[in-house]
């Protein structure tokens, strides 16, 4: 069950971040996100019932054991350092903007 609830909840929210709330990574991840004014959901997986499930379901699903693990659109981004890489590139605002997760700065 816990592959089906992650693409669920992947495929109704722009961007979902699954957490740690003790992971550092995740915290940096989610400031970030936090400070571009993104909206997004934040799975924190040390507190849901069925996360050590989710956080297996993930792993098998993406390849990526680890957490912070970051959807963007649907599309899995990676984790904190996929993450921070994309900003500093100045593709993570066009991606959130995209999803839907960052309103369009009107001109």
């Amino acid at each position: 069950m816990a592959l089906p609830k992650a693409k669920e909840i992947v495929s109704s929210n722009p961007v979902v971040v699954f957490s740690k709330t003790y992971c550092p990574f995740c915290v940096n991840v989610k400031q970030l996100l936090t400070q571009l004014g993104a909206n997004f959901k934040a799975i924190e997986l040390d507190i849901e019932s069925d996360g050590s499930e989710i956080q297996a379901a993930l792993a098998e699903w993406t390849k990526q054991k680890t957490v912070p693990n970051v959807f963007i659109g649907g599309n899995h981004i990676g984790g904190c350092d996929a993450t921070t890489a994309l900003h500093k590139e100045g593709k993570l605002v066009p991606l959130l903007t995209q999803a839907g997760a960052i309103a369009k700065l009107s001109a």
